[in-house]
């Protein structure tokens, strides 16, 4: 065999135990049969992430983003998992927004998605550009600064200017991190809503600014086939983790409750640092 012909064979055989469908960067390929047991074990995991976030969402009106992002970071990139929570997040969203429409602020909510609409541009520059470790922490520094919020119970300025101000750093995080609930939190326990209303409002705020992050992501080429494959196979763990999290909605101790969720933000922030490390 000429050389030529011999490095072509080499370089074949090469190719066919590449790593070019690494899991881990979220480059699921079909070309590879020995990496279908990964591929598996990265879309169950998807699954039972969008599950505990779905039931996390519906007991506690937030939780969604912070549980499903750092963990699916840890399975995929980060960028893919941001995208894929804000895929399999939507509905979560406008469907309770619109069952909780009696109970929710709008024009708290609408105010706060127009001003996010500021912030949306720098936040889609992080994710395009920032690096996958940097994003990573990020991710994690967003989830712990959150744990804070529900552990202090920090209160903070609310009117028209601290609300813009809030408004226009959820965009920033929508788009960055997928993670824009910690400022909501902080605003919504300083106005000293009541659980339902807290809920509905969150609801209300986070459709607003999902369907804006959704069209970011669009125009900025970050939805592409792998992730709309992960989203599809983990989209019907919505549904049922919502119905699980909303029987217990009115049932669960609220001091039991905030501990629950502050070890399980504590837990995702590390899955998000273990997967800056790694």
């Amino acid at each position: 065999m000429p050389p030529s012909g011999l490095n072509g064979r080499l370089m074949s055989i090469a190719g066919r135990w590449s790593c070019v469908g690494d899991l881990r960067a979220g480059r699921l390929s079909a070309r590879r049969p020995v990496r279908q047991s990964q591929r598996m074990v990265i879309l169950l995991s998807a699954f039972g992430i969008v599950l505990l976030g779905a039931f996390a969402q519906a007991v506690s009106g937030f939780g969604y983003a912070l549980v499903t992002v750092p963990l699916l970071a840890a399975a995929v990139d980060p960028r893919a998992a941001v995208v894929v929570s804000a895929l399999t997040g939507i509905g979560l969203t406008v469907t309770a927004a619109i069952r909780e429409r009696a109970h929710a602020r709008w024009q708290v909510a609408a105010a706060l998605t127009a001003t996010a609409l500021l912030g949306l541009p720098a936040g889609l520059l992080v994710l395009a550009l920032a690096p996958e470790r940097l994003l990573s922490a990020l991710i994690a520094v967003v989830v712990l600064g959150c744990a804070a919020l529900v552990w202090s119970r920090a209160r903070i300025r609310t009117g028209r200017i601290g609300l813009g101000a809030i408004g226009v750093l959820v965009g920033v995080l929508t788009a960055a991190t997928g993670t824009n609930g910690p400022p909501l939190v902080a605003a919504f326990q300083s106005l000293g809503y009541d659980p339902r209303t807290f809920r509905a409002t969150l609801a209300a705020t986070f459709s607003g600014t999902s369907l804006m992050g959704l069209t970011g992501f669009l125009l900025a080429g970050q939805i592409h086939a792998d992730v709309v494959r992960i989203s599809l196979v983990a989209l019907p763990a919505v549904p049922l983790g919502w119905w699980l999290g909303n029987r217990l909605f009115h049932r669960i101790d609220p001091v039991v409750f905030r501990r629950i969720v502050l070890f399980g933000l504590l837990g995702s922030a590390g899955a998000a640092l273990a997967s800056m490390a790694g």
